[in-house]
């Protein structure tokens, strides 16, 4: 009798682990008994899912296609199993969320005691994280996203959007004059991120239409999170999403600029998910939650 469940099973804890050895610990088996299941699913799709070298295992193109489907009907099927007996409990187990850093801090973190409250058989972990994690490799449930969705694997649900905005700490707009026009960017010194070469350009509305004004960079940051920063040291002008910079315009630390030449665009903000059929009481529970409670600016 075949155990295709099993076998799907232990192709993730080997796909997860990466060696035979590590799957083997994960499942209770032996590593012969792991091999041989994998043979088993590859003799019968007629694929090769794992290729095996001396020092190490990959995934094949089949490989990671395959997993990436199976990892969510095995996590229903668990869904599915664990629900049974509780149907009248409501959401329970627990709950793996990623987001950055200062979108975790300044929205999330202070509306999730209430999630908490409201669930408390849902055990809650949170992974703020300004490096993009693989939900399926990361064994996430959802992920808090900012900007173009590339991953078409995944479900989107938007949670709202976020305009930029050119920001500036009141010292160094002291020292160095508040720009007038987008023109006067030539004089002053620009914050631009490192992960974004392909655009070394800002928008402006100019004239009834919009500008692309290139620019370039004094300083490079890695993250929304380091622009920010270097812009509260009086580093320069830059350009950010308002979510993220609102409480600091709020509280005077940064102040806009250039408002009358904003083109308007923005970046929207998603909480991304694996879709299946039947999502778990959870994360659905989760979405309705941030789609009630998470306030952004606009």
């Amino acid at each position: 009798m075949d155990n295709r469940i099993g076998e799907m099973e232990t192709f993730l804890a080997v796909a997860r682990g990466g060696s035979f050895a590590t799957a083997a610990r994960l499942m209770r088996l032996t590593p012969s008994a792991v091999s041989r299941a994998i043979a088993r699913l590859e003799a019968r799709l007629g694929v090769v899912l794992i290729r095996r070298t001396t020092r190490a295992l990959a995934l094949t193109a089949e490989g990671e296609a395959y997993r990436d489907r199976v990892a969510g009907l095995v996590a229903e099927i668990d869904e599915i199993e664990r629900s049974i007996g509780h149907a009248q409990e409501g959401p329970r187990g627990k709950l793996r969320v990623n987001a950055s850093v200062p979108f975790g801090s300044l929205y999330l973190i202070p509306i999730l005691p209430r999630f908490m409250e409201a669930y408390p058989a849902v055990t809650l972990e949170l992974a703020l994280n300004d490096a993009l994690v693989d939900l399926v490799e990361e064994r996430a449930d959802i992920a808090i996203r900012i900007g173009p969705l590339r991953d078409t694997r995944l479900k989107a649900k938007k949670l709202g959007r976020s305009a930029m905005v050119l920001v500036a700490s009141p010292e160094y707009l002291a020292k160095a004059g508040e720009p007038r026009h987008p023109d006067d960017l030539d004089r002053h010194r620009l914050l631009t991120f490192s992960f974004r070469r392909s655009l070394d350009s800002w928008p402006f509305r100019i004239g009834g239409k919009v500008v692309q004004r290139p620019v370039e960079g004094a300083f490079l940051g890695n993250s929304g999170e380091a622009v920010r920063l270097m812009a509260l040291a009086g580093g320069g002008i830059a350009r950010v999403g308002r979510f993220h910079a609102a409480p600091d315009l709020a509280a005077g630390r940064l102040v806009s600029v250039l408002d009358a030449f904003n083109a308007g665009d923005g970046e929207d903000i998603h909480a991304l998910y694996v879709g299946h059929e039947r999502l778990s009481l959870r994360v659905r529970a989760f979405l309705d939650f941030l789609e009630a409670h998470l306030h952004l600016p606009a």
